[in-house]
C-alpha cells in the first residue's frame, strides 16, 4: 500500500466525513483554509479524485445536477480508502520527515548579503507572516463560530504555532542584526 500525499490524505479525510463531489471538496478546503497547509488547485484535486476512483479508494455513489450547473459526481470513501487513510495518517504522525523548505537554505547563506539588506528582507518576511497570522486568526474565528470541532483543524493550529515561533525568531534576529549584536561578515563583492 503506497503512502498518500498530503492532498490525498485531505481528499480521503473529507470523504470520510461525508459523501461529496470534487468541487464541494475544493470549496470546503478553501473554507477551512486547508489550502494554507496543503498544496491544492482544482486540477490537482480532480486528478487525485480520478486516481482514487481508479484505485478503488473511493467510489461513485450519485450524480447530482442543480439548476443550470453541470452534473457532478458524488463520491464515497471505500473500506480500502479508509484503511489507506488510517495507515498513512499513522505513518505521518509517527515519524519526522525533513520536507526541505527553502528558508533554511536562504538564511544559512544570508551572510552573502549585507546585514542591513538581510534585516530589511527579513522584515518583509515578518510582515508577510504577520499578515498570514491575521488571516488565520480571522479564519479560526469564523470556524469557531460555526462550531467545527478543533480536532478537524489541528493542522491550522499547528501552522499558526509555527508561524508565531518564526515571527518571534525573526524579530530577535532583525533586532540583533540592526544593533550589531549579531556579528556579520562583509558581503562578498563577487
Amino acid at each position: 500500500m503506497a503512502t498518500l500525499s498530503p492532498l490525498g490524505v485531505s481528499v480521503l479525510a473529507l470523504l470520510a466525513e461525508r459523501d461529496m463531489h470534487a468541487y464541494e471538496m475544493y470549496q470546503l478546503m478553501l473554507e477551512r483554509s486547508e489550502d494554507k497547509v496543503v498544496k491544492v488547485s482544482p486540477g490537482s484535486l480532480y486528478r487525485a479524485v480520478e486516481r482514487f476512483a481508479a484505485d478503488g479508494l473511493i467510489a461513485e455513489v450519485a450524480v447530482e445536477r442543480h439548476g443550470n450547473r453541470p452534473e457532478r459526481t458524488v463520491y464515497a470513501i471505500t473500506d480500502d480508502g479508509r484503511e489507506q487513510l488510517r495507515s498513512t495518517i499513522a505513518g505521518m504522525l509517527r515519524r519526522y520527515v525533513n520536507e526541505y523548505p527553502e528558508f533554511p537554505v536562504a538564511i544559512g547563506e544570508a551572510h552573502h548579503l549585507p546585514a542591513a539588506e538581510v534585516a530589511e528582507l527579513l522584515g518583509e518576511r515578518l510582515a508577510s507572516i504577520r499578515e498570514l497570522l491575521g488571516f488565520i486568526d480571522g479564519a479560526l474565528e469564523k470556524i469557531a463560530a460555526r462550531g467545527l470541532p478543533t480536532a478537524f483543524i489541528l493542522n491550522v493550529h499547528y501552522t499558526r504555532t509555527l508561524l508565531v515561533a518564526e515571527a518571534t525568531w525573526l524579530e530577535q534576529t532583525i533586532g540583533d542584526l540592526r544593533s550589531g549584536e549579531l556579528a556579520w561578515p562583509e558581503a562578498s563583492a563577487h
